[in-house]
C-alpha cells in the first residue's frame, strides 16, 4: 500500500509551512498486527519527517519518519498501513488529550467517533 498519496502529501506539506497552528490530522497510519498508530498533521519539505501524534504504547506528540514506516516488515508480508477511511474534524490537541486520557489513540478514536455521531444526531 502507498502510505502517502500525492493529495495527502500536498496537504501535509502545506500544513508544514504553517507554524503555530493546531492542525487537524490529515492521515492515520497503523500496524495491522499490533501496537502502533500514528496521526500525521505535517510533513517537512524533505518528504520524510512527519509531525503528529504517535502511539507505540504511550501516545505522544512528536516527529516520526515516513521512510522508517515504509521499511517496517511484519509477518505475512505485511507492513504499516494507511487507514483509508480515517476522517476527523478535531485538531491534534484534542486527539492528544483524548489519547492521554483514554490511554491510546485507538481508544480515543472510539470516544471521539461516538461524540461526533452524537453531535450529528442532535443537530
Amino acid at each position: 500500500m502507498i502510505l502517502l498519496t500525492p493529495e495527502l502529501r500536498i496537504r501535509l506539506l502545506a500544513n508544514g509551512r504553517q507554524r503555530d497552528v493546531d492542525h487537524v490530522p490529515v492521515v492515520k497510519f497503523f500496524n495491522p498486527l499490533g501496537e502502533g498508530v500514528w496521526l500525521a498533521t505535517e510533513l517537512d519539505p524533505d518528504g520524510d519527517i512527519m509531525f503528529g501524534l504517535a502511539d507505540i504504547g504511550d501516545p505522544e506528540i512528536g516527529s516520526f519518519s515516513l521512510l522508517e514506516m515504509t521499511s517496517v516488515r511484519l509477518p505475512f508480508g505485511m507492513g504499516i498501513e494507511r487507514d483509508i477511511l480515517f476522517a476527523t474534524d478535531q485538531p491534534l490537541s484534542v486527539w492528544a488529550e483524548a489519547s492521554r486520557q483514554a490511554g491510546s489513540i485507538r481508544a480515543a478514536e472510539r470516544i471521539l467517533s461516538s461524540a461526533a455521531r452524537s453531535r450529528r444526531v442532535g443537530a
